[in-house]
């Protein structure tokens, strides 16, 4: 947006910059209520994930995919989706993620599976780091429908727009 005043015009920079690099459960649920609220205040939003956050947009059904043997072996170390994500503290063998999902449901609290769907119907602006994806061995078809393939530039566009960076 420009501001015209005697002359001089600037630029309100005014949106948020998220970048998940986290792929904890609990570091996932917190990068999209803070996504969805900004977006809920007419903020556009770019979430850049990167690394293990990866993980959070991937698609929860197998995709079959050629991939190398580094490829295979990340893959079958690494989630499937959002819905196997671990904790970042009190994980207790898979059964604190679980713990954490049952509270919030519980108190009504929308489920990261719930709070990404809210995010894309929103139109936050998911964006898949292409690097990491190759260091990775994860592709495009793996990912959530929407999700946007881009690079540190994409990442730093976005920061130049926004007002605020996280990095989760």
């Amino acid at each position: 947006m420009l501001k015209k005043t005697n002359e001089i015009v600037s630029s309100v920079k005014d949106d948020k910059n998220i970048i998940v690099f986290s792929g904890d459960l609990d570091k996932a649920v917190a990068s999209f209520i803070i996504a969805n609220g900004a977006k809920a205040m007419g903020k556009e939003v770019t979430m850049f994930f990167t690394f293990w956050g990866l993980n959070i947009i991937k698609k929860e059904t197998h995709v079959k995919t050629k991939k190398d043997f580094m490829a295979k072996m990340f893959g079958m170390m690494m989630p499937k989706s959002s819905k196997n994500l671990g904790l970042s503290k009190m994980n207790m063998a898979g059964i604190g993620p679980k713990m954490i999902r049952t509270v919030m449901k519980d108190k009504n609290i929308s489920s990261l599976e719930e709070l990404i769907e809210q995010g894309i119907k929103s139109g936050i602006k998911m964006v898949a780091c292409q690097m990491s994806m190759d260091v990775m061995g994860i592709t495009k078809e793996e990912l959530l429908d929407g999700v946007e393939i881009g690079g540190v530039a994409t990442m730093l566009s976005a920061a130049d727009d926004s007002n605020m960076s996280l990095f989760i």
